[in-house]
């Protein structure tokens, strides 16, 4: 008892946290990069977005942008501080995709990333290829919100729609209709997030595009496999459609992985200096 109530008088009168010693911004989820070795790391990231962040937040007066500027730049220093010299980053708060190489960006495409309930988490992995015509392999979550009803009860109509029960594992064919689309990234991940193609295509016309189970469905699928295939000549885009045109699944490794990094950045520059802001849509900052 005697132990308890000293616990007690400790915990009651030690002193509150001041607001501004309080990081509101990094849970463990965004902070921790598996993989990044912190003894190998730089001290600042290399990365040209942190420097022109760090940049802006010294020039900035208004403490709303000053907030959003220091939550960005902490995400950064979060991340492993060298991403390669070719590399896929996604930034889910803006919506996009970029090929960077040699330290510049050099494609990009429109992404569609998951709901606020279904947030697409943040964590970096490599891609060994491009899946043609894939199977999809449908999460235990979503056979249970709807396709398994659907097997059960309406079986002619998921039958219509290219869904199988292959031992025990809910698939779906490959197709038009695949919920994966015409392609996907081989990109094994502890998340079991995928970079994919989709058929509902007219959905990137819209603003907010926080609408997926939490993979990342990206914009001209084809053309993105494509450009990510350059650095092997044979793979011209004429090739990719006339696997495609033939229907078979088939796996096109890449040249070397292709370190991938799934981010969640509100402020960014743009190709003219200037810092562009995003809606905060998972609350994080």
């Amino acid at each position: 008892m005697r132990k308890f109530l000293l616990l007690l008088i400790l915990l009651f009168s030690a002193p509150a946290v001041a607001q501004e010693e309080v990081d509101p911004v990094c849970t463990f989820a965004e902070t921790q990069w598996p993989g990044a070795d912190p003894a190998a790391e730089p001290a600042h990231p290399a990365h040209p977005h942190y420097a022109a962040l760090q940049r802006a937040y010294a020039q900035e007066t208004d403490p709303g942008r000053r907030a959003t500027l220091a939550a960005n730049i902490r995400r950064w220093e979060a991340m492993p501080h060298r991403l390669g010299d070719r590399y896929l980053l996604v930034n889910a708060a803006a919506f996009r995709a970029t090929l960077w190489e040699d330290g510049s960006p050099v494609s990009q495409w429109r992404v569609i990333v998951g709901r606020t309930r279904t947030q697409t988490p943040i964590f970096h992995t490599e891609a060994r290829g491009v899946i043609l015509n894939p199977w999809w392999e449908i999460p235990a979550s979503i056979v249970a919100e709807s396709v398994g009803a659907l097997v059960r009860n309406r079986p002619a109509e998921a039958r219509r729609r290219g869904y199988v029960v292959q031992g025990g594992r809910y698939r779906q064919r490959p197709g038009p209709g695949n919920a994966l689309g015409l392609m996907k990234l081989d990109m094994p991940n502890a998340h079991s997030v995928g970079i994919h193609d989709t058929p509902s295509r007219q959905l990137f016309d819209r603003e907010d595009r926080a609408l997926s189970h939490g993979c990342v469905r990206i914009d001209d699928a084809l053309g993105f496999a494509t450009t990510l295939l350059s650095r092997q000549p044979e793979w011209t885009r004429e090739r990719v459609d006339a696997v495609i045109a033939v229907g078979e699944t088939r796996t096109v490794p890449f040249d070397a992985p292709l370190p991938v990094y799934i981010g969640y950045f509100t402020a960014e520059p743009a190709a003219d200096g200037t810092i562009g802001y995003f809606p905060d849509i998972y609350g994080r900052d």
